[in-house]
């Protein structure tokens, strides 16, 4: 029987308990409950662009940067929603970028840590300094821009996906 399953590498609850369910007598039936409470697919986004231009070093990819305003900024809730989200770019993402998102909520509720929001200023002082939102930056793992789209694109969630990986592909280092 084969499995095809999509899980954030970054969850070590997940695979603690997995490993501690194949130590013990093996059960099926737990593991797929495990499974189904812990299976989720999407995009694994970052939001600390030093560790991801090194993975992109480690992994000759490109950074896909987005700066957002999750909470009040409706294109940037469509551009998530219609094409972060969408299965066509989650399928070439995951395997081909490194993903960034610099989030800039305004609702308390919301608020990000100290740390967190100086990470996004910086990020914006050097890649986002008119303040556009939504704006989605390529990058190479040298942190050299290679293309921008500025609000959400007026093409296709395929067009766009296709167009990141023809930039990307042309600059892989």
């Amino acid at each position: 029987m084969v499995f095809l399953i999509t899980v954030n590498l970054q969850s070590a609850t997940f695979f603690a308990v997995l490993k501690e369910l194949i130590s013990e007598k093996f059960n099926i039936m737990k593991l797929l409950a495990l499974l189904s409470l812990l299976l989720f697919t999407g995009t694994n986004w970052g939001n600390d662009l030093d560790k991801a231009l090194q993975t992109a070093k480690e992994s000759h990819e490109c950074v896909l940067l987005t700066f957002s305003g999750s909470d009040w900024c409706g294109p940037c809730i469509r551009l998530h929603k219609d094409y972060f989200e969408n299965e066509v770019f989650e399928n070439y993402a995951n395997t081909n970028l490194v993903m960034v998102n610099a989030d800039f909520p305004r609702l308390k509720k919301n608020q990000l840590s100290k740390e967190q929001q100086q990470k996004n200023d910086a990020m914006a002082d050097r890649y986002n300094k008119d303040g556009a939102f939504p704006l989605t930056v390529l990058i190479n793992a040298d942190g050299k821009v290679l293309k921008k789209w500025d609000g959400v694109p007026n093409k296709s969630v395929e067009e766009f996906t296709e167009e990141i990986k023809m930039v990307a592909d042309a600059n892989k280092q």
